[in-house]
């Protein structure tokens, strides 16, 4: 069995993620920052489905507690697969924010750099050796590395970093067979950010009149999507950035 860890994956587009990759066989590790009793419910889904799934916690903000991540894991990995590695990794984790450049302060440029930027290169990083040959590493990014909206540089320029890094990801771990892509969403419609999208009907519908499909997303918009790419059947695509958001500003 193939399995996949997945950063953030007790709500929102890491939960459709993690529910839709049981489905195709992988087993799941994914990762929860505070609510334990929702990532439960997660994994209890996936195992009532005859899946495989376990929860662990990690603040990925916390770089230096991504050493005993590692040996934790390890340990989950022998005993739930009896496996010494695993085969993808999602970096899926992150807290949106509304930072215009004049109000920004340092403190909340830090939070975002250590949650969207430091944390996934450095958990990457921490986890690679665990890694089996021949796996995937998949970066999630933001529609607004591409378009740009007020309030959102802070926030964009720690995707477009993630973008970059995917690429050499790509390029420094081809010999192992690691593939490195982007996926990039659109707005979705989760609690992200606050449930900025889901629950304020003008940015709903402002959302909706500039994409193409005319509406904003939805987690299984993107779940789905997430496990193909961790799938032989995205096995020749490597170094790309994709993106899902339905047409948004086209």
């Amino acid at each position: 069995m193939k399995i996949a860890l997945i950063t953030g994956g007790s709500r929102g587009l890491g939960k459709s993620a993690a529910l839709h990759a049981a489905k195709r066989g992988l087993g799941i590790v994914f990762t929860y920052h505070t609510n334990k009793k929702a990532a439960d419910e997660v994994a209890h889904e996936i195992e009532s489905g005859g899946g495989k799934a376990i929860a662990l916690q990690l603040d990925v903000s916390q770089s230096k507690t991504f050493t005993g991540f590692a040996e934790e894991l390890k340990a989950v990995l022998k005993k739930k697969w009896n496996v010494e590695k695993f085969d993808h990794l999602v970096n899926n984790a992150g807290t949106g924010a509304r930072l215009p450049i004049a109000e920004a302060s340092e403190e909340q440029f830090e939070a975002l750099y250590n949650i969207h930027l430091k944390g996934p290169f450095f958990l990457t990083q921490k986890l690679l050796p665990l890694m089996n040959d021949n796996g995937s590493i998949l970066n999630i990014s933001s529609g607004l590395a591409r378009f740009s909206l007020p309030g959102y540089a802070p926030y964009a320029m720690m995707k477009g970093g993630i973008e970059v890094l995917s690429r050499y990801l790509a390029k420094e771990y081809g010999e192992r067979g690691i593939r490195s892509n982007t996926l990039a969403p659109g707005a979705i419609e989760t609690d992200f950010g606050g449930g900025h999208t889901r629950d304020n009907p003008e940015v709903n519908k402002m959302v909706a009149s500039v994409t193409s499909l005319g509406r904003a997303g939805v987690p299984d918009d993107i779940g789905p999507l997430i496990a193909s790419m961790l799938s032989e059947d995205a096995r020749w695509v490597n170094a790309q950035r994709i993106e899902a958001s339905g047409g948004m500003f086209s």
